[in-house]
């Protein structure tokens, strides 16, 4: 915390905002002059020390080793000391992780949604954004969250499945693999429903593959998570909160019209 309120001060001194290499370079010179004015510390890592710091300081604190990982799809803070990971379609705690407080954890997701021009305050505690890598993210606060602040960050894999992925693993058999080609090529309604972390964007990313690349493809969303990375005729609109003002809401409805 030392470290952090030096560099915090050190960057308001300045008078502009610095890029991320000034700021990860001040936050090595606060450590090691701490660390050698306190040498019953010298037995602490300090890379390790610097770079958690770096998170806490410039990116998602505590969470962003795990949204590094990619064996983690999903990451769920039940308050600020229970963490828990999904891997392999399995739920489990993760003890080496976790917030200093609720204030703490509240710094991140107001910087989640600071960088996605989203809220989650008093006014509006309920938030769902899209980080830049396409992973999901849902917020909720006190007093609505009970327990203190719960959220979630459901990641979406770096590579587009296709149908033809989708059989290898068992979703489905050959002849259901044609029959949704054939529908996507015929331009066929097709409604794609399920819970949560049922598959529904998977799906949907693996039925674009099908489509011609004559064609134009046109999404709307309450927040942007198909991807489109085969195809080269793409226009993806996405719907917009109102700010703090209560301004400048842009909903579904209005971009479908």
């Amino acid at each position: 915390a030392r470290v952090q309120d030096e560099v915090s001060a050190r960057v308001a001194d300045m008078g502009e905002a610095p890029d991320e290499a000034r700021v990860t370079a001040l936050i090595g010179e606060a450590l090691g002059a701490y660390l050698t004015a306190s040498p019953e510390l010298a037995t602490l890592d300090e890379k390790a020390l610097a770079r958690e710091i770096a998170d806490d300081f410039l990116r998602f604190g505590p969470l962003q080793s795990l949204l590094a990982d990619d064996s983690v799809t999903e990451i769920a803070a039940n308050g600020p000391w229970r963490i828990y990971v999904e891997r392999k379609g399995r739920m489990e705690p993760e003890p080496n992780v976790r917030f200093d407080d609720e204030a703490h954890l509240r710094r991140i997701v107001d910087r989640i949604g600071t960088r996605v021009n989203r809220r989650c305050d008093d006014a509006s505690p309920l938030m769902d954004a899209r980080l830049p890598d396409g992973s999901r993210v849902n917020a909720v606060i006190p007093p609505l969250a009970v327990n203190g602040t719960a959220l979630t960050i459901r990641k979406f894999a770096r590579r587009v499945m296709t149908l033809a992925d989708m059989q290898a693993l068992g979703s489905f058999d050959g002849a259901m693999r044609q029959f949704l080609t054939w529908a996507v090529r015929a331009r066929k309604s097709v409604a794609v429903s399920g819970g949560t972390g049922s598959g529904k964007t998977t799906l949907l990313n693996a039925l674009s593959c099908a489509i011609p690349h004559e064609e134009r493809i046109i999404t709307i969303e309450d927040s942007a998570e198909l991807r489109f990375l085969e195809h080269p005729h793409v226009v993806r609109l996405e719907a917009r909160p109102r700010n703090a003002e209560g301004l400048g809401e842009v909903t579904i409805r209005d971009l479908v019209t």
